[in-house]
């Protein structure tokens, strides 16, 4: 269908071909310029029920009847590439009788992809894998692929059922081991998701050890609404879900039922929310980490909750666990914890507990065979707050272990007592005729066509004809700003990427928005997931993505699996041969500053949850074959100025920007966690002065100002948290890293003195009510400063290759 043809569908008198932008109220639709809004416009409520759905078959879904015209444009075979695969075009029968192992196999690996042990990474044959309602009998793993979501029918799970001879370590194989170990690099496997399906492992023995899935992993990955059935039968040796290693990640709405372990997580950091388990003998086992976030996860007749036990108390793995808003019933023990007056490493081993209901749990928390904290076998109790480890504030660091008193919550952001989540929306009630796809609607996606007014006009018509926009795969090249309007809700195919292009985007001094979402004042509700937003080139003056909407705090706007990546991929003009790293060389490739900002959530904005978003600045090129590292410029990573707040991040990750990672200025109710920084690889060669200047106007950090003598080396890096003029900003989970200097990790080696940076956190100005639990740190000096005072040296805060704070307020 033509551009022209499609939008004839208004039956308005509407001209696209001009730089406007539409309005609707109840009687009237008006046309605006692209100029801000001097007045407050309050839009029409098209849907006042963002979540009813409408759809009157149960078992059908529309992603298995939209057409399936996704692109991948820089794949080599672009025109004949296929990224939909509905696994029954394949082969696979879903009958529950026929094998159906090779016909998944060939459904996700045809089309010469990034195939373990071959291939790293690559971002030009990304696929989505999906399955049917029915019950797919397997023999052996399915296995993954570099960026590849496998997605089930929703509306009725579809069943992936091991037969009594499965071999393979996962019904799901995330990452093969080959001969030299796992066949991706685990902290570099990105944009990838499993969701919606069962994994029943019961016709295998009970005495076999069996995985449900095998998920090493890194940021921008997620699991959801995946049920894991297991045998419960005495001595069951079954696992659900196995994480050994990466750098993640979230997961959220699992189910686990049976089994000797459910979850057996080891990683750097995680967040995980809405985790369910049931009859399972341990229910997680946590192996090793640096911080965790566990956020609504729900205990029921198990032997053991949570073990954070390993390596026990002279050699603890696990550096710190954040438990909130979950509860225990018929458990035998909730907690087992290893940390002691004499463990070892002193600052590992650290627990914070924050609203946890125990029902029928004889003991709450205990230490090797003592009970540390006891329960009740018949009976309630409610653990307000409650942790063990060092807490810092502005007089000094103090050992603690028992009740503390916990953060204090608005009712904006913790309605009812709990702290507010959703899931991403799969729009599973809704009929395809809900649906718009942009490539129907004009938009190329071939990463050479100007789709601006393709996507400017589709983005409009949706909000009015309360349309859910469908971006279909590929690279929409733009020119000028997106904008997003109230009402709107759009989703992605295997993360489509709008990428901003050309002169519009390389002012400095003057940036502007690849997409804007609502105008300063005007209010309602987006729902925005699976997508990228990029550049291309040299664009130093680009704010990827610019959230003016004011939402409701009880009916707030979301962001899931939306990214930023800036550079480091084919198209982007920002790859090795252009952008190479310079550790021997003080000038700078200024073509490579390629954004301002990577998200910008404006002082007009409130009432908006963001739930795992990596805003990435490429270290390396994910399309070199030896993942190459690079040298990308971009100024600032995450900015909330947001007067109003009701701001949730979850899981979120911000790195490698210039002048900081995450800035929080004067603002207020915020949750974040578990947040994760890292700072640009090439500091301090340059530094944070260049190649962006501070700009008063955006409250920018003025290290030349801040960074004397007294100081030491490698103060002028980029901030990992500050924190201006804020109340109630409390993060639940933090992993601030810088591992190099000028691209060299000795400084951050273990023993080595944690050099790499001089300060990691900034509290400036007059903040009330900042608090920060679980606390990680690599490479740095001090890890809290406040006004230009220092606090929490590493050296007092060993725990392992991380050092670490369980809790820190503000006075």
């Amino acid at each position: 269908m033509g551009f022209y043809n499609f939008f004839l569908f208004l039956s308005l008198n509407l001209s696209f071909m001009s730089v406007t932008s539409t309005y609707i109220s109840t009687t009237t639709i008006y046309l605006a310029s692209a100029q801000r809004p001097s007045a407050t416009i309050t839009p029409f409520k098209i849907f006042p029920n963002i979540t009813t759905t409408t759809n009157t078959s149960a078992s059908s879904y529309w992603l298995e009847e939209i057409s399936h015209q996704g692109l991948a444009p820089f794949n080599s075979n672009d025109t004949s590439y296929q990224v939909f695969r509905n696994v029954k075009d394949f082969g696979a029968k879903g009958d529950g009788i026929t094998d159906d192992t090779a016909a998944i196999n060939k459904a996700i690996s045809s089309g010469k992809r990034c195939e373990p042990g071959v291939c790293q990474s690559t971002t030009t044959s990304p696929a989505v894998v999906y399955f049917p309602a029915g019950t797919y009998l397997i023999s052996s793993s399915i296995i993954n692929y570099y960026l590849t979501q496998i997605i089930g029918n929703p509306n009725d799970l579809p069943v992936l059922k091991a037969t009594a001879g499965f071999q393979g370590l996962g019904l799901i194989d995330g990452d093969l081991y080959g001969a030299n170990g796992l066949d991706f690099g685990a902290t570099n496997v990105f944009y990838r998701q499993i969701r919606n399906l069962v994994l029943d492992m019961t016709k295998i023995s009970s005495n076999s050890t069996a995985y449900g899935i095998h998920w090493p992993t890194a940021q921008a990955t997620s699991l959801q609404n995946i049920v894991f059935k297991m045998s419960d039968a005495n001595g069951t040796q079954h696992q659900g879900l196995f994480i050994e290693s990466g750098s993640g990640g979230f997961m959220n709405d699992l189910v686990f039922n049976g089994g000797m372990i459910g979850a057996a997580f080891g990683n750097q950091q995680f967040t995980v929310r809405n985790l369910t388990f049931n009859n399972v003998v341990t229910a997680i086992q946590q192996s090793w980490d640096w911080g965790w976030t566990y956020l609504n996860i729900n205990i029921n007749n198990c032997t053991t909750g949570l073990d954070i036990s390993s390596g026990g108390s002279s050699a603890e793995s696990v550096v710190s666990a954040t438990l909130i808003d979950s509860s225990f019933t018929n458990t035998e023990v909730a907690i087992i914890t290893a940390y002691n007056g004499s463990s070892f490493p002193e600052s590992a081993g650290n627990l914070i507990l924050d609203n946890i209901r125990l029902t029928n749990v004889p003991v709450a928390i205990q230490e090797s065979e003592n009970t540390v904290l006891a329960g009740k076998r018949n009976g309630s109790m409610i653990i307000s707050g409650w942790g063990e480890g060092s807490e810092y504030d502005p007089n000094g660091p103090t050992p603690f272990e028992g009740p503390i008193v916990s953060f204090p919550r608005s009712e904006s952001l913790s309605p009812g007592g709990k702290f507010y989540a959703r899931s991403k929306p799969q729009y599973e009630g809704y009929p395809l005729s809900k649906f718009v796809s942009v490539r129907t609607a004009g938009a190329a996606g071939d990463g050479v066509t100007d789709d601006t007014m393709a996507l400017n006009a589709v983005f409009e018509y949706a909000a009015i004809a309360n349309k859910i926009v469908y971006i279909d795969s590929g690279i929409y090249k733009v020119t000028s700003t997106i904008h997003i309007p109230s009402c709107s809700r759009i989703l992605g195919e295997s993360y489509p990427v709008i990428m901003g292009s050309g002169s519009f985007f390389t002012d400095i001094a003057h940036p502007q928005p690849v997409v804007q979402v609502g105008f300063p004042f005007e209010s309602g509700n987006v729902e925005w997931s699976d997508t990228i937003v990029s550049t291309r080139g040299y664009t130093g003056g680009a704010i990827l993505i610019e959230w003016n909407l004011a939402s409701p705090a009880n009916s707030p706007s979301g962001l899931w699996d939306v990214h930023t990546r800036i550079g480091g991929f084919v198209g982007s003009d920002l790859q090795l041969d252009r952008c190479p790293t310079t550790p021997n060389n003080t000038s700078i490739v200024l073509e490579c500053r390629a954004a301002f900002m990577s998200i910008h959530i404006t002082e007009y904005a409130s009432g908006l949850y963001l739930e795992n978003n990596w805003f990435w600045v490429a270290d390396h090129d994910i399309d070199d074959p030896n993942l190459s590292q690079i040298t990308i410029y971009a100024g600032r990573g995450l900015y909330c100025e947001s007067k109003v707040g009701a701001i949730w991040l979850v899981g979120t990750a911000v790195e490698h920007h210039t002048l900081y990672q995450y800035q929080f200025d004067n603002t207020r109710d915020i949750f974040a966690g578990q947040i994760q920084t890292e700072t640009a690889y090439y500091q301090p060669n340059p530094n944070a002065i260049y190649p962006f200047p501070a700009l008063a106007e955006w409250n920018d950090p003025d290290f030349a100002a801040t960074c004397g003598n007294s100081t030491g080396g490698n103060c002028a890096e980029g901030w990992g948290l500050r924190i201006i003029d804020s109340e109630c900003v409390y993060v639940y989970g933090a992993g601030l890293y810088s591992f190099f200097d000028n691209y060299n990790t000795s400084c951050s080696d273990q023993g080595n003195g944690e050099a790499c940076q001089a300060r990691i956190i900034s509290l400036e100005g007059n903040n009330t009510d900042i608090g920060i639990y679980n606390l990680n740190t690599v490479g740095i000096t001090n890890m809290i400063t406040i006004d230009g005072r220092d606090f929490g040296n590493y050296s007092d805060n060993l725990a392992g290759f991380v050092d670490h704070i369980a809790l820190f307020r503000s006075e």
